[in-house]
């Protein structure tokens, strides 16, 4: 079981995150790729939302193929090209992760590697070995 480290001599988290997570030794860790908002099928949903089910839909699928789960998640990186996609990306995240805080960083850039591409979310989840 990994250890979510959130202390109260560091400010509160500014969202559904924890300061710190421990993985036990012993653990059995995988790295999951920048994921993008693209469907099975190869298709890019319209908006944020979509985009970002998308995503996290992917991301399960890949946790699922390892024989882990979302409360596997030690460390996500969001990639937003728009600050304004924020709140919703967010929702969309709360939606797929529920209670489960990982490590979390969300970063507005000024492009993903194509123009429609909204955005894009990198994992790292750690589970026994």
């Amino acid at each position: 079981m990994n250890i979510r480290h959130t202390p109260p001599t560091v400010a509160a988290p500014f969202g559904p995150y924890a300061h710190g997570v421990e993985v036990p030794g012993g653990s059995r860790l995988l790295y999951i790729s920048g994921e993008v908002g693209v469907l099975p099928d190869g298709t890019l949903p319209d908006g944020i939302e979509a985009q970002a089910d998308a995503c996290w839909a992917n991301i399960e699928a890949i946790l699922a193929d390892a024989g882990m789960g979302v409360g596997d998640l030690v460390k996500i990186t969001t990639f937003l090209v728009r600050p304004e996609d924020l709140a919703a990306a967010g929702a969309v995240r709360a939606k797929h992760l529920g209670e489960v805080r990982p490590g979390s960083t969300t970063i507005v850039v000024e492009a993903l590697v194509r123009p429609e591409w909204l955005i894009e979310i990198e994992a790292v989840a750690a589970a026994k070995g």
